[in-house]
Order: C-alpha cells, then structure tokens, then sequence
C-alpha cells in the first residue's frame, strides 16, 4: 500500500483535496479528526488534559476555543499539550493504517498539517503540499467562526512557510483556482503517484 502524506498551511484546503482523493478510492486519514474525536465526551485525551488544563473542559468534552487561548503563543503550555495528544494520535494513525492494508487500500492518504514540522515526511512513499494565495489563505481563515487576525497570526508563526513547505514536497497542488481545475490535478498526481510506484 502506497503511504502519501498530505499536508499544507491552514486555510490552503487540505480537506477538499483530501476528500478528492478518497473519491478515487483512496484510503484517507485526517489528523485533525482524530483529534476531533479524542476531544469529545469519552474521548482518549479528556483524561489527560484535564490534569493539565482543567478550564478547558466544559460538559465532559474539551472546549477547543478555551485550550487554544490557554496554549497558543506559550511555547510551554503548547509542548505539554502536545506530549499528550501526539501519542494518542500516532496510536489512531496506527489504526487506520492497519485496517486501510486489511482492506486492500491502493494507497492511504494521510492528511497531516503539521508534518513537515514534526518530520514525519521520511514515513512516506509520495508528500503533497496544498497551497493557495496567501490573500486566498486569508480570506478562508477569517471567514471562520470565532477566528481573529490576532488568533491567525499565532496559528501561522506554529506553522512552516508555505514557501518552505512547497519546496520540500513532491507535488504541490494548488486550490485557489476553479475547483474542477483542482481535481483534475488531483487527479493527475494520483496517478502519476501510482504508476511511479509500479515502475
């Protein structure tokens, strides 16, 4: 099964090439549902981030708004955090890598906004980066529930350049043209993926 990461800035529109790829049978996993997941009541990391963030649980479940105003911008409180999740993470990407080889997958997309960052890029066969306009990037961010210029900007300076990220890829696909003009280049890097594989 052929590995390929995904990744990109936020606001580039992962999700929608992502999605892209799963239509073409792809096996896709997305770190930020799984994180989604472990935050709900019940949830793998209720447990352990209530030892350390207890304001940031409300209802049972982790209040992501709370936890990103006690994290974001303190580099400290952002390593605890991620000592926590990121083991929980790897174990669900296990999972699914697992269940994805049982299945008979062709590939499996691992859609991983940090992954540059966290060095994870040697894990894969092929890595992608999904890049637009940063006045594109801008505008989707900000229309966002509950987003700010102030809460944008931390998110960014978490975040490799989009520049950097575009050089380090394989492919770069890029999402601030008409949607169908994106597929089609989905389209065309599946396949050259797949076939460069075989060879």
């Amino acid at each position: 099964m052929i590995k390929i990461g995904l990744t990109g800035s936020i606001g580039m529109g992962k999700s929608t090439v992502a999605k892209m790829f799963a239509d073409l049978g792809a096996a896709v996993w997305n770190a930020d549902d799984a994180v989604h997941r472990m935050y709900e009541p019940g949830g793998a990391a209720i447990e352990p981030i209530r030892a350390l963030f207890p304001d940031a649980i409300v209802d049972g479940a982790i209040d992501r708004r709370k936890l990103a105003t006690l994290v974001l911008g303190a580099p400290g409180e952002l390593q605890k955090l991620e000592a926590v999740v990121h083991p929980l993470v790897a174990a669900d990407q296990e999972t699914f890598m697992t269940a994805a080889a049982h299945a008979g997958a062709p590939a499996a997309v691992l859609d991983i906004p940090l992954l540059f960052e966290n060095g994870s890029e040697k894990f894969f066969d092929a890595v992608i980066v999904v890049s637009a306009a940063a006045d594109v990037q801008r505008a989707r961010v900000l229309a966002r529930p509950g987003m700010s210029d102030a809460k944008f900007e931390a998110i960014l300076a978490e975040q490799m350049p989009d520049a950097e990220k575009r050089a380090k890829a394989d492919y770069v696909i890029k999402t601030d043209q008409p949607l169908e003009a994106t597929r089609s280049d989905v389209q065309a890097t599946y396949k050259e993926i797949i076939a460069r594989r075989a060879n």
